[in-house]
């Protein structure tokens, strides 16, 4: 199984619009970083997690040219900015994309994207197809387990897919979570920054004793803000624990 970062970056993205921000980097392209997204390939098939207002982008510099599953953390716009560019992938595979995802979630699609639910349409609108909420999905081969967090307040998704767990947007793994997590070789998880705490999103000291925790053998970290630095962070960090970066390709 292959996993592609499309994006490592905060809500705002890294920089920010404006440029705010950019006089804190250092010229590594590492720290310039799309909003949080992930591909993974198994088996010839295509899977996708998330989908923000980058993807176009995010395609284009991956070669990502195919989605067969889309798998959703939850509605807020850094996660589900990129639906309308999932038009193409419709017209050309000329099918649905099956979408796993919350109640709520799908809920706020169709309030947001309603022109793609509408009965008449627009043709060439996108075309997904939600699926039921259950405990465990089978993919062609990837045994997929939604994996419930909470990201403040709000209750989210992160999903393992055979030995490899996203989870982004948290603060907080429930027990029960955690048991499902454990004996997976890849771990991803949120770390915003060094300091201070944050109320919807781990640290990284926080995310380095969550990967302690669940013991797992390699946990990159995501979701970062301007204020981290790629190669100074790492420096830091553990050797099972680094920063992904956009593009980073992983073989598990």
């Amino acid at each position: 199984m292959q996993v592609t970062f499309l994006g490592t970056g905060t809500s705002m993205g890294v920089p920010v619009a404006g440029g705010f921000g950019k006089e804190l980097m250092k010229g590594d392209p590492r720290d310039e970083r799309y909003r949080c997204s992930v591909w993974v390939r198994h088996e010839n098939k295509s899977i996708l997690i998330d989908v923000g207002p980058e993807f176009r982008l995010q395609t284009l510099r991956s070669g990502l040219d195919r989605v067969d599953l889309l798998l959703l953390t939850h509605q807020h716009t850094d996660h589900i900015g990129g639906l309308d560019d999932l038009r193409p992938f419709n017209y050309v595979q000329k099918e649905h994309i099956p979408v796993i995802t919350t109640p709520e979630c799908e809920a706020s699609i169709r309030k947001r994207f309603y022109y793609m639910f509408e009965p008449e349409k627009t043709p060439g609108s996108v075309d997904l197809k939600f699926q039921p909420q259950k405990e465990e999905y089978y993919y062609h081969g990837c045994r997929i387990i939604p994996l419930p967090v909470y990201h403040g307040e709000m209750k989210v998704f992160g999903y393992r897919i055979n030995d490899f767990s996203y989870v982004t947007d948290v603060n907080y793994i429930p027990p029960e979570t955690k048991e499902k997590i454990k004996g997976s070789k890849v771990l991803v998880l949120s770390g915003l920054r060094w300091e201070p705490q944050h109320p919807t999103h781990y640290t990284i000291p926080e995310a380095i004793e969550i990967a302690d925790e669940l013991e797992i053998e390699q946990t990159w970290l995501v979701h970062m803000s301007v204020h981290v630095n790629h190669k100074e962070t790492n420096a830091r960090l553990p050797s099972y624990v680094q920063l992904a970066y956009d593009q980073l390709q992983i073989t598990i």
